[in-house]
């Protein structure tokens, strides 16, 4: 990442929404080693405290326990903010199956929130969206200037991808009609550190079972693929853009390009469990396909791949991830079986 000689230029004043989280908490790490000053605002509803032990131990630091929906909070939070990193929303599959009204709501109001408030002030703000915008959208690599393709809305399952849809529609709206200089963020499987599984999330649900000695539940087929981006290089990116003046009013995608189907990454984690933790004693059969309508108990709809294209995220900022899934699971592994 390309650094500024002279820390006295570069020092912000940053908001991170949803710092408490997986993400959020450790972009708040990083900006805080860059010399930054840091507020976190987080309702705790998702995200922990236990994230940021870190950051307490920096007096640059300062966490916010409110609603991103709150217009009076966030107004006042942002009128003291050089940068926005809008992170906050409810997100997992399983959410957005079994909650779609709560999906829609939060993350709309949420980004609507934040955005009046960037628009009063002037302030540059980095939207945090989702792959899952791309919908059924197969086709590989994934180009911004893509289509989205849904399923129908009485499938639940697509609740995740129109909000994260309208969230960047605003994002645009506003920069459009009020100059407000945002950028959106498509996140492609972000995974590492402090990413949790309560909400269905792929890695950890897998290091989870396979050091408990249970089978590892892989949905439908286990041929759909994915590429996995460890935090640490979609927090650069993050970073890299939040300093590029050219990166208002676009979108990127940030992701890496190396593919796995759920089947592989399900025998890479029992391998890798085999040989970093050989007393996980692993259940027999150590990986059971389950169908979609068994898993979520309702309609369900799934893209067999899903792959991004990094070609304009890295002519702008030289971005490009640099670590692979199986240093990912390797480090997965040493944080559960640590009993962290």
């Amino acid at each position: 990442m390309r650094r500024s000689t002279d820390r006295r230029k570069k020092r912000r004043r940053a908001l991170v929404t949803g710092g408490a989280g997986f993400i959020g908490s450790n972009l708040c790490d990083s900006l805080l080693d860059d010399d930054n000053e840091v507020v976190a605002v987080d309702d705790l509803s998702a995200g922990s405290r236990d994230n940021l032990v870190a950051a307490f131990q920096s007096e640059d630091f300062r966490l916010v326990t409110a609603d991103v929906a709150d217009i009076v909070i966030m107004d006042h939070l942002i009128s003291e903010a050089d940068v926005v990193f809008h992170l906050a929303a409810t997100v997992g599959v399983k959410r957005a199956v079994n909650e779609p009204r709560l999906v829609i709501e939060n993350n709309i109001k949420g980004t609507d929130s934040v955005l009046r408030a960037c628009g009063r002030y002037g302030t540059r703000v980095i939207i945090a969206s989702s792959s899952e915008v791309y919908g059924r959208n197969s086709a590989a690599p994934l180009r911004e200037s893509d289509d989205r393709i849904l399923g129908p809305p009485q499938v639940q399952r697509w609740s995740y991808s129109a909000s994260k849809g309208i969230d960047e529609m605003l994002a645009f709206a506003f920069y459009n009609e009020f100059g407000v200089p945002a950028t959106v963020t498509r996140f492609f499987n972000t995974t590492g550190p402090r990413q949790s599984s309560a909400y269905g999330m792929v890695v950890p649900t897998f290091v989870r079972a396979a050091l408990a000695g249970q089978p590892l539940l892989v949905h439908g087929d286990g041929t759909q693929r994915r590429c996995f981006c460890h935090v640490s290089d979609t927090v650069r990116a993050l970073m890299l853009l939040s300093e590029a003046e050219d990166a208002a009013g676009e979108v990127y995608n940030v992701g890496s390009t190396e593919e796995i189907s759920m089947r592989e990454l399900a025998d890479l984690t029992i391998r890798l469990v085999g040989e970093l933790c050989p007393e996980a004693i692993l259940a027999e059969p150590a990986i059971r396909l389950v169908p979609y309508a068994e898993a979520y108990n309702v309609a369900f709809e799934d893209t067999p791949r899903r792959v991004p294209c990094i070609d304009r995220l890295h002519e702008l900022t030289g971005w490009q991830h640099s670590l692979g899934i199986e240093h990912i699971v390797r480090e997965m592994i040493a944080q559960h079986g640590a009993g962290a």
